[in-house]
């Protein structure tokens, strides 16, 4: 869907929050504000565009460090007072270096299964690309393709077993060996989540969002 500009609820500074989230991983990344004219600049390039509130005026994110911040995907709230701004990082967000902004830990809960899937998924690539005698993913990869789908059947084997069980522990073990060892597989057809997320997504309802390919 297109958005109308003019239905957006600006403050009395004309301004709306725009929350910047890496589209891959889900982690928030930064908070600023648009005007109209960052919005519409966010909308005509594709790349993130705020209003400094303290300069009074237009900045485009990345454009003296080059961590610049390609648009996926732009979401009004309910309210349409906040915007959800879904990129591709290509650098840190934080002028500090830190990947987000939010790095002072108030309080830390578990990790949500996406951070922790693309966690490991980034892990199991390091491997590939830099081995380490001893890991056991660098033993698989030095193993072969064979070996990788060998693991990757018994361990569906080994999922179908807990379920028969009713051992909700025993399940959670091996939906989890099955996990990491389809990551390692998915790494070595050079098939990414994304891809998958993908595929899942025409399998669904779709919704109208507004979209920046």
């Amino acid at each position: 869907m297109t958005i109308d500009i003019n239905a957006i609820s600006f403050d009395s500074n004309g301004l709306i929050p725009a929350i910047v989230q890496d589209a891959r991983t889900g982690e928030v990344l930064m908070l600023a504000y648009m005007n109209r004219e960052a919005l519409q600049m966010t909308i005509e390039e594709q790349e993130t565009w705020f209003y400094s509130r303290s300069r009074q005026g237009l900045w485009h994110k990345g454009e003296t460090s080059g961590n610049r911040q390609r648009v996926k995907r732009l979401a009004l709230d309910c309210d349409q007072d906040t915007l959800l701004v879904q990129v591709e990082p290509m650098g840190p967000a934080c002028h500090t270096g830190e990947q987000n902004c939010f790095f002072n830990t108030v309080f830390e809960g578990k990790a949500s299964i996406r951070e922790v899937i693309y966690e490991v998924a980034d892990e199991i690539k390091e491997r590939r690309v830099n081995p380490v005698e001893g890991s056991y993913t660098t033993y698989l990869y030095r193993e072969g393709i064979d070996k990788i789908l060998k693991k990757v059947g018994e361990e569906a084997t080994e999922v179908l077993i807990g379920a028969k069980n009713n051992d909700k522990e025993e399940l959670a073990n091996e939906l989890a060996d099955l996990t990491y060892h389809t990551l390692v597989l998915m790494e070595l057809m050079e098939v990414t989540i994304d891809d998958v997320k993908t595929v899942l997504r025409t399998r669904r309802p779709k919704k109208e969002v507004l979209r920046v390919e």
